[in-house]
């Protein structure tokens, strides 16, 4: 009996749970054109699409979202305000490319040069603000690279604060795209500035006031979309990182590479169209949900609820017929004593082109072992019809 007791307990058994169409991770119906592209769903972190997204690339303008990153977690750490007033110095104001057109020696709000950044896509607001918040944009540089390290952008590196072209000036289309994600994730409160569609700053020789609009072609053209910021310079060809909203999916692109404005806002917008009509969200399980009854060896009570530690949500494409597997596994039977919320089992989820999606389960009560007497009768039942009387 012990020895068959302890072969017993050495098997995993696998419980068929439930299936659900998978990721198939399809090509999209047109060609892409872009040299690097990453399309993510923010709703469950499954990428839809990816083409040489861990390689590092020269981000342009792209990489002022780090450069914002440093401003908004400034603001949120209570380091500065919107109100507060940085110095325009001479470098900044010589700044080329696009610019906010900030005048020498001029004080300007935070709140003024975000949108000089964001909106406007300014040389010359980034440098005011790295200068203001480090005290020179090298050293400022440093700390975004630090920073992005320190946060996961592990193949990104920066030199200046504007996306200048420069050797160390380098980002991955994935980091670019884990960064968006941040950005709204952890400020949801500044994102809005993304959206809006332009930002009056300044006056012309003649005395107008000088309105430039949002450069991000997904804005007002495409239905959710609200952010983030274009680039393009002539070794990194133009690019995009863009963010759309709809029925609470949210979608991350970046494309870049590309070889022309309107080859940028095409391709975006096929992008985002296709993510959104080709995929959906299942929700599988939410944390305490009980999943199976799991049988104990010896408890007072002959099974115990196996219970979900989370919420388990794919994103699945909606044409593809293919199916995966879920499985519960553990070693039966568990023993007692069992304390409520000790991990027993896992919920495994597989199938083509998905890898593997783990829950964790845990014991949703407690359950005690037997008496003396209790043990005879289950070693007598044991031996006569096998586990769990079965």
């Amino acid at each position: 009996m012990l020895k068959r007791l302890s072969s017993l307990c050495l098997v995993v058994f696998c419980f068929a749970f439930t299936t659900v169409e998978a990721i198939a991770e399809p090509k999209p119906p047109f060609a892409v054109q872009a040299r690097e592209a990453y399309l993510l769903d923010l709703s469950t972190g499954a990428v839809l699409f990816e083409k040489n997204a861990d390689v590092r690339m020269p981000p342009a303008s792209m990489s002022k979202l780090m450069t914002v990153y440093m401003v908004f977690e400034a603001l949120a750490n209570g380091e500065i305000a919107m109100d507060t007033r940085f110095n325009v110095s001479e470098k900044a104001w010589r700044m080329q490319g696009s610019k906010m057109f900030v005048g020498l020696g001029d004080d300007i709000t935070v709140e003024d040069l975000l949108r000089g950044v964001i909106v406007q896509s300014g040389n010359d607001a980034c440098v005011v603000l790295a200068e203001g918040l480090a005290g020179s944009e090298e050293f400022f540089a440093e700390m975004m690279t630090d920073r992005a390290q320190a946060i996961g952008l592990t193949g990104s590196t920066f030199s200046n604060a504007t996306g200048w072209p420069d050797e160390g000036q380098m980002m991955t289309a994935a980091d670019l795209g884990r960064l968006s994600a941040l950005l709204i994730r952890e400020f949801p409160e500044y994102y809005h500035m993304f959206a809006e569609e332009s930002f009056t700053y300044g006056v012309s020789l003649d005395g107008k006031p000088i309105t430039q609009p949002n450069r991000n072609p997904v804005l007002g053209r495409i239905d959710g979309a609200d952010g983030l910021k274009t680039g393009h310079t002539e070794a990194a060809g133009y690019g995009l990182t863009a963010s759309a909203e709809r029925d609470d999916r949210r979608l991350i692109l970046v494309v870049n590479g590309l070889d022309s404005k309107k080859q940028r806002s095409l391709s975006a917008e096929r992008f985002l169209q296709w993510g959104f009509r080709n995929f959906t969200t299942v929700e599988v399980l939410k944390a305490g949900q009980v999943v199976d009854e799991a049988p104990v060896w010896l408890g007072e009570n002959a099974t115990v609820p196996l219970v979900a530690t989370e919420d388990l949500t794919l994103t699945l494409t909606r044409r593809d017929n293919r199916k995966i597997k879920a499985e519960i596994k553990y070693t039966a039977p568990i023993p007692a004593e069992i304390v409520k919320g000790t991990p027993l089992a896992r919920l495994v989820l597989t199938g083509p082109d998905m890898g593997e999606k783990s829950v964790t389960l845990v014991a949703g009560s407690d359950v005690e072992k037997v008496g003396p007497l209790g043990k005879i009768g289950s070693a007598l039942e044991f031996l006569l019809l096998g586990q769990s009387g079965n």
